[in-house]
């Protein structure tokens, strides 16, 4: 229903620049991922858990409309980043969504609360926005989102915060079901109406499974030893796709915000693999380093982040590698 009538009220993403799709096409499929969630929720939710999440629902439905206000009218990379400052603003002070320690990586004395604020805002622009920028490729975002929810949404319901699984299991539900829609060849995007939203979402989550993993008892068979080795490799995906391109962009002396194709999923069509394949292959790796941190749940998190970075490193070289290869086999060939 929702393609049709962005089909009739023109409502579409043009192609060119540094995106993948030829054809125009509607880009407003955030609209259905919430509508199902919230209708799944208004039924299955009790209405004290809505009041106790009130300021999360809130967040999410502020990160939702700058979304939209960014498919409908195009803000500018700076206008979309400080408009997400009010959300994560209110999730930080009035929801307490807040990174309150080094929980074990390091060794600090009790941190200001106003470090804490500023350093949890920047975690949650920061985690928002890197879900954000893999979103380029068909079926990607919906596919890593609808792994690291279900994931984090079958954890909270094992500890026993069944709310907060609750809204991780609809949100993942509503992704696979979306992906029907999104899967190439595509008959419409999430946009930044899906993608802000679903990576705030994550976000959330992530800030939330650090703090309860790091009070869950030693005894818990569901504890991890590394509450943020963990949350790294639960979104390592977006954080890995954007910590690449980041540190591209800056050594040929580009903006942090300039757009090209130099993401974790144009790497792997230039070495030949189509979308599907390319969508397979990112989804095994986010799915490797989640059974990765639950075998090695009980290992500190310096021993965790050397091996996730360590792999993270083969990977990239990996796909170097082949790039290289392909274009001297091209040009031995021409």
């Amino acid at each position: 229903m929702l393609i049709k009538l962005l089909m009739q009220l023109k409502l579409f993403d043009s192609p060119g620049h540094h995106k993948i799709h030829e054809n125009y096409k509607p880009s407003l499929g955030g609209v259905a991922i919430l509508l199902g969630p919230i209708i799944s929720l208004l039924l299955g939710l009790p209405f004290h858990d809505w009041v106790n999440l009130k300021y999360f629902f809130i967040s999410l439905l502020l990160m939702f409309f700058i979304g939209l206000r960014d498919d409908i009218l195009a803000l500018t990379p700076k206008q979309k980043l400080y408009s997400q400052f009010l959300p994560v603003i209110v999730l930080v002070i009035l929801n307490q969504t807040t990174l309150n320690s080094s929980y074990g990586l390091i060794d600090l004395p009790e941190i200001p609360v106003v470090v804490i604020w500023i350093l949890s805002v920047f975690t949650l622009i920061v985690l928002t926005n890197a879900y954000n920028l893999i979103d380029g490729l068909d079926g990607l975002a919906g596919t890593i989102g609808a792994i690291t929810l279900t994931a984090l949404g079958i954890w909270f319901y094992l500890i026993g915060d069944y709310p907060i699984g609750l809204v991780s299991l609809t949100f993942a539900g509503a992704l696979v079901a979306f992906l029907f829609f999104n899967w190439q060849p595509s008959k419409i995007f999430m946009g930044d109406t899906g993608a802000l939203m679903i990576g705030f979402l994550l976000s959330y989550l992530t800030v939330l499974f650090i703090n309860a993993n790091y009070r869950l008892p030693a005894t818990n068979e569901y504890k991890f030893q590394a509450s943020i080795a963990t949350a790294v490799c639960v979104v390592i995906i977006p954080v890995f796709d954007t910590l690449r391109v980041i540190i591209f962009r800056l050594r040929h002396g580009q903006s942090p915000f300039h757009a090209d194709r130099n993401h974790l999923h144009h790497q792997f069509l230039n070495i030949g693999f189509n979308h599907a394949q390319s969508v397979a292959i990112i989804s095994a790796i986010n799915i490797i380093m989640i059974v990765l941190a639950w075998y090695l749940r009980k290992q500190n998190d310096l021993l965790i982040l050397g091996v996730v970075l360590a792999l993270c490193l083969m990977i990239n070289f990996g796909l170097k590698l082949a790039q290289q290869k392909k274009a001297k086999t091209g040009w031995n060939k021409g």
